[in-house]
């Protein structure tokens, strides 16, 4: 991928996006097939992805089909259960047939390696919207224009910035104020490894022990079937890492039941694994200002138990280029109006499901014993979880959001 910058960057049409991850390269996406001109700045020399294996849903998956993503081979959609660790079934997530049939896409979670997801994105952009080794620093506002400045030297000016760089991210810090970061008390280990035998086809399993969470699902990598499979575990922040990391997750392990001990055996902790910490911020209710609009985990980090970080972000992409489709991106009033929608679809929707999911985390790794006890006991023997877990309706507010990408006869 070359740093050529475009050759057409017209006023009203400029649209200057710092960070190329899953929301910047969305974003990209999405403002260009609308005839707007893009740049994305990326700090690194090429952008990469981070982390291993990544759960997208049905929508997504109609959100990257309409950029040009063939979905042939692309993902394996999964049947959810969510189990205790000794084995038992304590609720099934149910699929809505009617939502299968609007995207013409089967399931809701399918799996996949981060990089060939992110890879069949990036491999849709020209080769010169992205230019690589640009360090965002700060962006001065006037009433026309914005001008971005990186500590290499670049200047650029846009109509409109897009803050997509990420949980630290400057673009929302300088825009939208403090970043007020805070740990979650949770630390995540996210492998995946090759196809293992003895596990029905199709089916991923949610596992909580009284204080861990361990879990798996299919996935597809180069078209080939694996698993990607992760723990939770509560940490105090800046605890120190495990001295031996494959002895530490056996030792949490062996009070699961199979086939989690197994998918340890067949994973390679060098290249196949990785840790880090959850950092949360408290909900924003805004997530622009003036000509400025941030996404992703620059203004709605998540937590694990919403296994959707990557999914959000893009559809905020998707979301707020369509909401700004046809405007004047010079014209302010418009701009406005353009926000103001992206954030109406949005911000609600999203803060519900990073809330949700924060106290998902507190409630399955950070109550005390006897809450624990209680909380085990009535999960294992009523039906509680599955009543719970299936009356959300955020599939059904996704799939009439996106009612412009349902399968057509």
């Amino acid at each position: 991928m070359d740093n050529k910058k475009n050759s057409s960057w017209r006023q009203g049409k400029r649209v200057a996006i710092v960070g190329a991850g899953p929301a910047g390269i969305s974003a990209g996406l999405a403002f260009l097939q609308r005839g707007f001109d893009v740049r994305i700045f990326e700090r690194a020399s090429e952008p990469k992805p981070l982390g291993g294996a990544v759960l997208l849903s049905t929508p997504v998956l109609a959100i990257l089909r309409h950029y040009g993503v063939d979905l042939n081979n692309f993902g394996s959609y999964t049947r959810v259960e969510f189990r205790n660790n000794k084995g038992k079934v304590r609720a099934r997530l149910q699929f809505n047939p009617d939502i299968e049939k609007a995207f013409g896409i089967k399931g809701w979670h399918y799996g996949m390696l981060r990089e060939n997801a992110f890879g069949k994105m990036m491999a849709l952009l020209p080769d010169n919207v992205i230019l690589g080794s640009h360090t965002f620093e700060t962006f001065s506002e006037s009433d026309d224009d914005i001008t971005l400045r990186f500590s290499e030297g670049h200047e650029v000016t846009a109509d409109i910035l897009v803050g997509a760089d990420g949980i630290r991210s400057k673009v929302s810090e300088q825009a939208l104020g403090p970043l007020n970061l805070f740990h979650v008390g949770l630390k995540v280990w996210l492998n995946w490894c090759n196809e293992i035998d003895g596990i029905p086809e199709h089916l991923g399993a949610i596992t909580h022990s009284r204080k861990y969470q361990a879990s798996f699902f299919p996935m597809l990598h180069d078209g080939k079937p694996g698993y990607e499979w992760w723990i939770v575990e509560p940490v105090k922040e800046n605890q120190a890492p495990p001295a031996d990391t494959r002895a530490h997750m056996e030792n949490i392990l062996k009070d699961f039941a199979d086939p989690l001990p197994r998918f340890l055996e067949v994973t390679d902790m060098a290249t196949q694994s990785f840790g880090w910490d959850i950092y949360n911020r408290e909900s924003l209710k805004k997530w622009s200002k003036g000509r400025v609009v941030c996404l992703g985990d620059a203004v709605h980090p998540v937590s694990p138990y919403a296994a959707y970080g990557m999914g959000m972000a893009i559809e905020d992409g998707y979301f707020v280029a369509r909401a700004l489709a046809d405007k004047n991106l010079a014209d302010r009033n418009a701009l406005s109006g353009g926000f103001s929608k992206f954030e109406s679809e949005r911000v609600d929707y999203v803060n519900h499901h990073v809330e949700f999911a924060r106290k998902l985390g507190k409630g399955f790794h950070q109550l005390p014993y006897p809450l624990a006890k209680l909380r085990d006991l009535v999960f294992d023997h009523t039906g509680l979880l599955n009543t719970f877990l299936n009356k959300d309706e955020f599939p059904e507010i996704i799939t009439e959001q996106l009612s412009d990408l349902h399968k057509t006869a």
